[in-house]
């Protein structure tokens, strides 16, 4: 072999081993919409993220694409069309951030164009649409996350890991709840639904209790609306769920005065309790075992934990998983056990 071609070859090797390099490096990234309140937060993770390259926003409504285009902190984003979007080879994922009742479609849309799918929740309510969906994604081999935000808290996590350790002993009761307090302009957004406030945001607590004690043999809801405010959505909801040896209850208000100081989840068992409450500002656990138990002494004790940034897990697993060509730790299955759930406490499914 010549130098010249010797050193074509060697140049030619070495730009492709870059270019795969690069391809593994980041992942980049599209956002289908922004009219979900998680939209910025997500963004933000995202930019501040070495895992991520953001391609492009699309937003269809004009009148919010205006308004989006006058925030300096959007300044170096470029604002794409939905066709553009989806035909870009180079974009690996998407992120669908709109309003539940427009999930569903977009998010096909993405599985149908072959990139990987993060789907902002509550991903709609209609059951045939989400398993078609999943299964699409599934045989295709793609990947969908949707955006529940106590997967990767500290605290939750902690518990979990307590309650599946046989720590805590045998669990007989899991609780939780995610109250809001919401203005008229949200209220209306989460009347759209049966489930009302439950449906919006129970998610969270509902993702938990799943992944924890499986598939409920028994789910009961009462969905109700007890304050004055003149309108139909149901903001005053229980959900309990039976299992064959345990309890999960879930409750969901709409109106309460300092709400997220007051979101929790809890799991009892025989030999010990997991408390995480507040979530945040800052955020603590309670935890009583009657020995010693892992990190824990017996008796109660109260742990504070470190700020629990929104988004960061999320983004940092839906990367591992890209790069790797790996399952997410959420699998498809318990995507659709949590959506199967979620619709049955929203009174959508029997």
């Amino acid at each position: 072999m010549d130098r010249r071609k010797f050193l074509q070859d060697t140049s030619a090797t070495l730009l492709t081993t870059m270019a795969a390099h690069a391809a593994v490096s980041n992942v980049r990234t599209g956002m289908l919409g922004t009219g979900h309140s998680h939209f910025s937060g997500k963004l933000k993770a995202m930019m501040d993220s070495p895992d991520y390259e953001i391609a492009g926003i699309v937003e269809i409504d004009a009148e919010a694409r205006a308004r989006l285009r006058k925030d300096p902190r959007l300044a170096s984003i470029r604002w794409m069309s939905e066709e553009e979007l989806l035909k870009d080879p180079s974009i690996r994922m998407v992120v669908v951030e709109c309003h539940a009742w427009e999930a569903l479609p977009w998010g096909r849309k993405v599985i149908d164009a072959s990139k990987h799918l993060h789907l902002e929740k509550p991903p709609g309510n209609d059951w045939s649409a989400f398993k078609e969906l999943i299964n699409e994604a599934r045989r295709k081999k793609l990947l969908v996350q949707t955006g529940y935000l106590w997967r990767w808290h500290e605290g939750v996590l902690a518990a979990i890991e307590a309650a599946q350790k046989g720590w805590l002993g045998e669990v007989f009761m899991v609780r939780g709840t995610m109250n809001s307090d919401r203005d008229a302009e949200q209220r209306a957004t989460e009347a759209h639904y049966k489930g009302g406030g439950l449906f919006e945001l129970s998610g969270h607590v509902i993702d938990r209790v799943v992944e924890l004690l499986g598939r409920p043999r028994v789910v009961k809801s009462w969905l109700r609306h007890d304050t004055s405010t003149p309108d139909k959505l149901a903001d005053n909801n229980v959900a309990v769920f039976e299992y064959d040896r345990a309890l999960a209850v879930i409750t969901q208000s709409a109106k309460m005065s300092g709400a997220t100081d007051h979101r929790s989840f809890e799991i009892l068992g025989t030999d010990g309790s997991f408390v995480v409450n507040p979530e945040s500002d800052p955020p603590r656990m309670r935890v009583n075992v009657r020995k010693p138990q892992g990190p824990y002494k017996a008796g109660w004790q109260v742990i504070t934990l470190p700020p629990q940034p929104r988004f960061v897990g999320d983004f940092k697993e839906l990367a591992r998983a890209i790069k790797s060509a790996q399952p997410l730790k959420q699998s498809y299955d318990h995507e659709l056990l949590l959506q199967e759930t979620l619709l049955r406490a929203s009174g959508e499914l029997s």
